[in-house]
């Protein structure tokens, strides 16, 4: 797959700049010049040019690479660059480090072409060009919402559900408000995470228990250390919040008009543009925020601290020995015996 894709990506590029000259078929008076790249050229190439196609494949497939050399994956005998399929005589690559290193760079490659000619085919399919403009993509169900706050570069408005296909404006300022409060929460989390590590409260958390905030541990462990009343003091102030205090002004998601920062005594931003520019920020801070506190709970969880090393991880199945995706992440010295290391691919 991965050398077919490198094929078909350098089969995108290559008609940008070049052509065969003459005919691709004389009988239909159709030149190579008359093609157009990408998707488009599937519904011009005649049916006699589909089968030599196929046909040609098909004998590459069964009768040329149809026998692997000493069993390695993916060797065929063609020798450096394949070539020896092609007529060109090679006794391929002789010193095993070199052989070592580029088959490294085939996988790697290989693996990257994968990504790189799905992605030409969705733009392609999209925009008529597998580096088309999105603009050209003028049926997009998104545009109802292309101009909406969060819509920011590089990925523009990001929607690969297409949940907001239906274009219901409704159920997306729903989302819009359920996105901003989860991404509030979530950068209150963080910080919450992050704040312990240099500061405590002074004094007792609970006088009655004998429990000072300095005995009650970060992350996780806390969730067993904090009393039951805690919690429910915790609880209830959410509560109250969320039912008597934060109550929506007018039609946007998310305003309950406590301006800047939301500490009410700072007042609205009243200059638009500025307005438009910390909304924006508070979104894509937010979304960053949703992804860092899921990511310190996992790895807290599995470490016991929110940037704990991975080596604390004891019961990881990466240890187990056998070989998992997640296998090259470990150091050398942490990698258990699976009978696979120094493959290739291993990188």
């Amino acid at each position: 797959h991965g050398r077919v894709a490198m094929f078909a990506t350098i089969g995108y590029i290559l008609p940008e700049y070049w052509r065969f000259p003459g005919y691709l078929s004389k009988y239909l008076d159709i030149k190579f010049a008359d093609m157009p790249n990408g998707l488009s050229a599937l519904s011009k190439v005649p049916s006699f040019g589909w089968l030599q196609i196929v046909g040609f494949a098909g004998i590459v497939e069964v009768q040329i690479y149809n026998e692997q050399v000493n069993n390695e994956p993916g060797n065929y005998g063609a020798g450096f660059l394949g070539l020896r399929s092609i007529g060109i005589m090679n006794t391929g690559i002789q010193d095993p480090e070199v052989r070592k290193k580029k088959l490294n760079a085939e996988l790697a490659n290989g693996r990257l072409a994968m990504f790189a000619i799905i992605g030409m085919f969705f733009q392609d399919g999209l925009t008529g060009s597998a580096w088309g403009d999105w603009s050209l993509y003028t049926a997009s169900p998104l545009r109802a919402f292309e101009g909406e706050l969060g819509v920011q570069a590089p990925v523009g408005f990001w929607d690969p559900l297409g949940l907001s296909a239906d274009g219901d404006t409704a159920v997306f300022k729903r989302r819009r408000e359920v996105e901003l409060k989860h991404g509030r929460i979530s950068m209150y989390a963080t910080i919450g995470y992050i704040v312990p590590e240099y500061f405590r409260w002074p004094g007792d958390l609970s006088p009655k228990l004998g429990l000072k905030f300095t005995d009650i541990p970060n992350g996780l462990a806390a969730l067993t250390k904090v009393p039951g009343q805690g919690w429910a003091q915790i609880v209830a102030f959410l509560g109250c919040y969320e039912l008597f205090v934060n109550k929506p002004v007018g039609e946007e998601p998310g305003n309950y008009g406590k301006g800047n920062l939301g500490l009410g005594f700072l007042g609205p931003v009243t200059n638009p543009e500025a307005r438009t520019k910390k909304l924006s920020a508070e979104l894509a801070n937010g979304r960053l925020a949703m992804m860092a506190i899921i990511g310190m709970l996992f790895q807290d969880g599995l470490t016991g601290s929110a940037w704990g090393d991975w080596a604390l991880y004891t019961d990881s199945p990466l240890r187990s020995g056998l070989m998992s995706p997640g296998y090259n992440t470990l150091p050398e010295w942490e990698k258990p015996n699976t009978g696979f290391q120094g493959l290739t691919g291993d990188q």
